[in-house]
C-alpha cells in the first residue's frame, strides 16, 4: 500500500526532496501518486507535521 498525506500537511516541501521516485506533487496539501509510490516510508520519516501515514 502506498502512503497518503493527511489534512495535517503544512506544504513545507520536505517530503518532495526525500522521495526517491518522485511520487509526491505540490499543492495546498501535497499528494502521493499511489501508482508511483514504492512504500519506502522515507517521506513519512521526515515529515515535521506527521501528516504522512500508511494507506
Amino acid at each position: 500500500m502506498a502512503h497518503v498525506i493527511t489534512d495535517d500537511c503544512i506544504a513545507c516541501g520536505t517530503c518532495i526532496d526525500e522521495c526517491p521516485v518522485g511520487a509526491i506533487s505540490e499543492g495546498d496539501i501535497y499528494k502521493i501518486d499511489p501508482e508511483i509510490c514504492t512504500d519506502c516510508g522515507t517521506c513519512a520519516s521526515v515529515c515535521p507535521s506527521e501528516a504522512i501515514v500508511e494507506a
